[in-house]
């Protein structure tokens, strides 16, 4: 009974998708209306990289299917802004999401199949909920390792950013203005953190607006807030004519103590962790040595 019950919610559920797909529902006249006084968003400086491996090429149909639906939401906001640190756009991740739920809704009854192909009577219920459960673990299972993924190079990209400190200051204690110093400060720099304040500072002047803008938004889509403090430092010296070069010093050495600080809170805990093969290792060299007196004992008993 509830495996049929759960069969037929399936079922339900696929054909709702797939009508929802072919016909998908319209807007209302109001919100037709509010899209066309909408003010356009600015184009966003992180952008998406490769294509992707074989899972999200198999699956892009089927996350094609599910954005037409309106489950482009099941990538959560806090996934997105991960995937824009790393460089992979929504799309490749939910296309990456349904092809392992597929592959796990598929594995319980193929096992079940070449048991009962070998004699073995298995009752019907099992593999259904293995089958979902293994769908749901398909599905989540890419999530686990972006968020680590994620802060990882967040922290990279702080740790340029106290040497982009450090030039933008050498460069207005040289006499330049604001903008020309974040320019200069960012064309000498290599890497990831630096291609993108590059790409961020010339997205700025081809749309005419201010640069600090274009950081903070940037500082917005990695989730490094850091970089939207500079942007208010550095808009406070383009607009109000404030000299900030001795705030801009101090915010890199504050980086730059924070970042030794988590490196030193990293080595204890990896010290820590040590703590426990050494205990293991000692317990087994002990038995070891003891093992002889301990079985000469056992056998005089």
């Amino acid at each position: 009974m509830i495996a049929a019950l759960v069969l037929g919610a399936g079922a339900g559920a696929g054909l709702l998708l797939v009508a929802r797909g072919i016909a998908p529902p319209r807007p209302s006249l109001a919100e037709a209306l509010a899209q066309l006084r909408r003010v356009p968003q600015p184009a966003p400086v992180v952008t998406a990289g490769e294509a992707g491996g074989f899972a999200s090429r198999l699956g892009a149909p089927l996350a094609e299917l599910l954005v037409r639906a309106g489950a482009g939401t099941l990538v959560w906001g806090r996934v997105r802004r991960d995937l824009a640190v790393l460089g992979r756009s929504p799309e490749r991740h939910l296309a990456e999401k349904a092809t392992l739920a597929v592959f796990g809704l598929v594995l319980a009854p193929a096992c079940a199949t070449l048991a009962a192909l070998a004699g073995l009577a298995i009752p019907l219920a099992l593999p259904a909920w293995a089958a979902l459960a293994c769908a749901a673990s398909g599905f989540f299972l890419p999530d686990l390792g972006i968020h680590a993924d994620a802060e990882g190079r967040r922290g990279d990209f702080r740790h340029a950013l106290s040497s982009f400190l450090d030039l933008v200051v050498i460069a207005l204690a040289g006499g330049g203005g604001v903008e020309t110093a974040l320019a200069d400060a960012a064309g000498i720099g290599e890497g990831w953190a630096f291609d993108q304040l590059r790409r961020a500072l010339a997205q700025a002047r081809l749309a005419r607006t201010s640069p600090w803008t274009a950081m903070e938004q940037l500082g917005f889509e990695l989730g490094v807030a850091e970089l939207g403090e500079l942007a208010a430092s550095v808009g406070l010296a383009g607009t109000e004519g404030a000299k900030v070069r001795s705030s801009l010093a101090a915010k890199a050495v504050s980086l730059r103590s924070h970042q030794l600080a988590e490196a030193e809170t990293a080595a204890q805990a990896a010290t820590e962790r040590m703590s426990l093969p050494v205990v293991l290792l000692f317990a087994g060299f002990l038995c070891f040595i003891g093992f002889p007196a301990i079985e000469r004992v056992m056998a005089g008993i």
